[in-house]
């Protein structure tokens, strides 16, 4: 094992809250191999750059020598995570969990080493629990203990449905720690109860309960929401190397320091050093561009990286994106056509002007050119819009 108080200052990177921290220092000085847990429920088939930061936690415990655990929810995806809904979830079937697992096999190997990294499916002691079984784990809590997570308190108070089997949902990850004998658990700042039960039952069991270990949770290209796929402001790890260097670029400077902290492997020196550089002059956009390049070699490879910055250079070479422009937020929670948005941000006079524009094959979406004057822009999309060859801005619509 490393120095502990270097492993701790690693471990905190990016992070937001411990529980409980004396606790972490006293498991990392024992010089024991911890289990570090993380679940994922396979609920698309594809991982976006905000699953990854508790990836990128788990490889920091994997290089630090402890068995990192990648728990595929495969039980859980059939109940649905009512974490931050004001709905209940519609539950997935056992065929789509099962398809969406295996991609999330492919893809979390893009940044764990396959190896070191053991994967599980929580159906592997969950499917094993006969109804008597379940009745004695749903005994463990009380209606008034679960009415205290902040959005079953919220749906309550609103007078919106609250499905019996949703209360199971935190038992039931909580029982995962049991099962696996947990050291740590990680999750999202929105997952703290659950990571909580775990310690509780731990706990009951007579097990030490394991650390929580909370990371914040990575705003979408808007800056605002959460990464999401239903709020198209996400950057998916299976995009395109074009793609994903063009959503990289279209985020706002600092915005992009966030990401840095989040999602580079880049030493915390490093990344001062480039803060300190664009502090005193640099241009934001080449370390911008550093990022991208960073993220594009991790999911596809080096060369991928060199030949998305080419193709960024090459398309915007021309007419090349100004380092300041306006910033936008046009209210569509419906989404909006593209030429009432072009009219709405007073980048065309009117929406026959912006359908003239779009013809002339003037109008472009960071550096694409859109040929469609009927395109509908979704709610929670954020891109750099350009008219004729000096207007531009970065326009969110939520």
């Amino acid at each position: 094992m490393t120095d502990v108080t270097a492993a701790l200052a690693e471990i905190k990177r990016g992070t937001e809250e411990i529980l409980v921290e004396a606790e972490l220092i006293e498991k990392l000085k024992s010089g024991k191999q911890l289990k570090i847990k993380a679940g994922f429920d396979p609920t698309a088939p594809d991982l976006h750059l905000g699953h990854t930061v508790l990836i990128n936690k788990l490889r920091v415990f994997q290089q630090l020598g402890h068995e990192v655990i990648f728990l595929i929810g495969d039980f859980t995806g059939m109940i649905g995570d009512p974490t931050g809904k004001n709905v209940t979830r519609k539950p997935l079937t056992r065929e789509d969990v099962l398809k969406n697992a295996e991609t999330y096999k492919e893809q979390v190997f893009k940044i764990l080493d396959k190896e070191k990294t053991r994967v599980v499916f929580n159906s592997e002691w969950m499917s094993q629990m006969n109804s008597a079984d379940m009745i004695k784990l749903a005994a463990r809590q009380t209606v008034a203990r679960m009415l205290e997570r902040d959005d079953f308190k919220k749906r309550y108070a609103n007078g919106q449905s609250i499905a019996i089997h949703e209360f199971l949902y935190p038992l039931v990850q909580g029982w995962d720690s049991v099962a696996l004998e947990a050291d740590v658990e990680l999750g999202g700042t929105d997952q703290k109860f659950n990571l909580l039960m775990g310690r509780e039952l731990q706990k009951e069991e007579g097990q030490k309960p394991q650390t929580v270990i909370m990371t914040p949770l990575l705003e979408g290209l808007d800056g605002v929401q959460k990464m999401s796929k239903s709020l198209n402001n996400y950057i998916g790890i299976t995009d395109s190397p074009n793609d994903m260097f063009g959503k990289v670029m279209s985020i706002s400077d600092e915005l992009m320091w966030r990401y840095f902290d989040l999602l580079s492997f880049r030493p915390l020196e490093e990344i001062n050093e480039l803060k300190e550089k664009v502090a005193t002059g640099a241009n934001p956009r080449d370390v911008k561009i550093e990022l991208a390049k960073e993220l594009i070699a991790r999911f596809h490879d080096d060369e991928a990286a060199e030949r998305a910055h080419a193709d960024f250079t090459q398309r915007f070479s021309k007419n090349a994106i100004p380092d300041e422009m306006p910033e936008l937020t046009v209210s569509a929670p419906e989404g909006i056509g593209i030429a009432a948005l072009l009219k709405e941000a007073g980048l065309t006079a009117s929406t026959s002007d912006a359908i003239r524009m779009i013809k002339q094959n003037a109008v472009k979406i960071d550096g694409e050119k859109v040929t469609d004057n009927k395109l509908q822009i979704e709610a929670g999309s954020q891109a750099v819009y350009q008219v004729g060859k000096r207007k531009f801005a970065r326009i969110s619509v939520q």
